[in-house]
């Protein structure tokens, strides 16, 4: 069969044009095989250039588009939605890239022209043999699932609900609130963190439409967009939340009281085997630690367990055995928040050597009027009050040896302490910063840093180069850039201000949800730019510190973001499906289960009366994995074929 071809190639301003001659280009497709009409524009994806493709199509009859422009991934959905209105089967258009893969990538003009040349002869000769396609639809399931009970999952969480959709939030911890509520107050603005965070909270625990599950993971994940089946693994508390009242008389009854150290804390204060992680937690409920209960772990704590004797309402119970909880959701969103990087990893610093030297979310708790000291500022070593503070910003940050990336929240941290600091011990103290280089790009921010330098602070631009313990006092050597000085500073307390990592768990858990990492080890988003939000996985969300380093403000909008994207899925009765999708070859499929084995999105099983593989429509990505694993070659990518991909290399060639 003879098709009609249509070529359209984009200048996209200069970005092509500047290196390949789009005018010859033009003039050489025409002359291409099958090619009825080739024409160029400026801005081939805008209005006026949906317009030529579209006349084109009704005055030729064309039935087959390539346009030359830009990366599919920019544009793709773009022309299609044109060519369907130009009456043209949007999967009977084919992309030559042109711009990433042949102007960007040359600067003789002549070379660049003929490898165009090369990618337009290439594309035709598969518009050829593509096939059209129609989609399939599937029903969705109006509830979602999100994962993390910090701000941001907190915010998408209260998002959706508002807009009438059923929302199970999963936390791994015993409450909600996440890093943000082991935060005393927030830059630039000191706004107090428990006062804005806890209404949000306690919003989210009594809203008709979320269900919270606190001490719980994600234990399997499986489906596709619309209609995912989730498994929620649920720890046993040890405790009946129900029956619990928050009194806290098992706390005080607990035989290992203030003998256990408190993670909340970082270790700065300690707590019993029942425990309530912070005052404002939510749910306001106790939690036994089976790590350490004298009960759990040997059997016996004395003639009877001093909490559950010291319960009125009876709700500790061990009997409690791990719970497996299934449900089915539209929509999933990740909020699992960050790690701080363990600065034991950078010796010189002597945080695994010297108790004062402490890190910037330890200083945190110790400014914290519910932390360890009652807000207080003790050196840890002695419990004495510090002379001398002294900060060291980018610990692993924006290093070679560690972390490239820049943690965004280091620098003003430190500022925000600073200031605290300066409130709580006046004067007398002496505050240093050894800083890089100082990054207040937010709303707010320079002005707040300006105020800060106002404040009695030394500022030294560097890095120190080893922190020495003698005989007690800390010193550091440091050579400021800015005066081309070097200093001796003799200390009390040194606060590191690590980098955001992912959390330590994060290529598992990617795993379990088929997730892709960037090379830093953060969650991937589809585009940087024009999808932030939105995963190579249909119909997950990500947002917050799992995607990469980011403040409040930034985490509760991109929040807000990925709770807009999940509710424009969760609103449909029906979605389509994407038909660029494997299939099988039924007759000569072996059904040797290789293509099973190698799809990571479980999309293959095994019909055991035929023998023959078969492809779930809603859970394949087209990934090509079963493809290319398939020795009979009965798996088949739809308009991705053996042939139409040979075509193009012979064409290339």
């Amino acid at each position: 069969m003879t098709h009609r071809i249509g070529v359209f190639i984009c200048h996209c301003g200069i970005n092509i044009a500047q290196n390949v001659d789009v005018e010859a280009l033009t003039e050489y497709a025409s002359h291409l095989d099958g090619v009825i009409v080739s024409k160029n524009y400026k801005y081939m994806c805008s209005d006026a250039g949906a317009n030529v493709i579209k006349d084109a199509i009704k005055e030729h009859k064309l039935d087959r588009v390539v346009i030359a422009s830009c990366s599919p991934r920019m544009h793709e959905h773009t022309f299609r939605d044109v060519v369907r209105d130009g009456g043209v089967n949007p999967y009977c258009l084919e992309i030559a890239n042109i711009r990433e893969q042949c102007s960007w990538a040359h600067t003789d003009k002549e070379q660049a022209t003929e490898k165009a040349k090369a990618l337009v002869r290439s594309a035709v000769a598969k518009a050829k043999l593509m096939e059209p396609l129609s989609t399939s639809t599937i029903p969705v399931i109006p509830e979602a699932l999100v994962i993390g009970g910090g701000i941001a999952g907190i915010q998408a969480s209260l998002d959706l609900a508002n807009d009438g959709f059923k929302v199970y939030l999963v936390e791994r911890e015993p409450t909600i609130g996440g890093r943000m509520a082991q935060l005393d107050k927030t830059f630039p603005t000191l706004d107090c963190a428990s006062c804005i965070l806890t209404p949000k909270m306690m919003e989210a625990a009594n809203h008709a439409n979320i269900e919270l599950f606190t001490y719980a993971d994600i234990a399997k994940i499986e489906g596709s967009i619309g209609n995912y089946t989730v498994q929620i693994k649920k720890k046993p508390r040890y405790v009946d939340i129900k029956k619990c009242t928050g009194c806290g008389d098992c706390a005080q009854a607990c035989r290992l009281k203030g003998r256990v150290s408190n993670e909340f804390d970082l270790g700065l204060g300690k707590r019993g085997a029942a425990y309530l992680a912070f005052p404002q937690a939510v749910p306001l409920k106790y939690t036994i630690d089976s790590k350490h209960c004298l009960f759990l772990t040997r059997g016996k704590c004395g003639d009877t367990p001093a909490c559950k004797e010291a319960c009125l309402q009876q709700a500790i119970n061990f009997d409690q055995k791990e719970e497996i909880i299934t449900k089915k959701v539209g929509a999933i969103i990740v909020a699992t928040g960050y790690d701080l990087l363990d600065p034991s990893a950078i010796y010189e610093y002597g945080y695994a050597t010297s108790a004062d030297v402490i890190t910037s979310l330890e200083m945190e708790r110790l400014i914290s009027s519910s932390g360890p000291t009652k807000g207080e500022i003790l050196r840890p070593s002695d419990q004495k009050k510090p002379k001398s503070i002294t900060f060291i910003l980018c610990v692993g940050s924006r290093d070679e040896t560690q972390c490239t990336w820049c943690c965004r929240i280091g620098c003003m941290s430190a500022l925000k302490h600073v200031y605290l600091l300066r409130e709580k011990l006046g004067e007398d103290v002496e505050i240093n910063v050894c800083y890089t280089d100082i990054r207040s790009y937010g709303k707010g921010y320079e002005e707040f840093y300006r105020k800060v330098r106002g404040l009695k602070t030394n500022m030294f631009r560097g890095r120190p180069s080893e922190v020495r313990n003698i005989s007690g006092q800390l010193t550091l050597d440091i050579f400021d850039t800015m005066t081309s000085k070097l200093f001796e500073v003799t200390t009390d307390l040194v606060v590191l201000v690590p980098a955001i990592v992912p959390r330590f768990d994060a290529t598992a858990f990617a795993r379990i949800l088929h997730l892709t990492q960037s090379g830093d080890g953060f969650l991937l988003e589809a585009h940087p730019k024009l999808r932030p939000m939105d995963t190579f996985v249909n119909g997950m969300f990500i947002a917050g510190c799992c995607q990469g380093p980011k403040d409040i403000q930034d985490t509760v909008s991109q929040a807000s973001g990925a709770a807009s994207r999940a509710a424009i899925i969760l609103s449909k009765k029906e979605l389509e499906i994407d038909p660029l999708i494997a299939s099988v070859d039924e007759e000569i499929c072996t059904g040797c289960g290789i293509c099973i084995e190698v799809c990571p999105y479980d999309a293959r099983s095994l019909n055991e009366k035929t023998r023959v593989a078969l492809v779930n429509d809603a859970l394949c990505a087209g990934c090509g994995g079963c493809i290319a694993a398939c020795p009979s070659n009965a798996s088949v990518h739809k308009n991705f074929t053996k042939k139409q991909i040979l075509n193009m290399v012979d064409e290339t060639l």
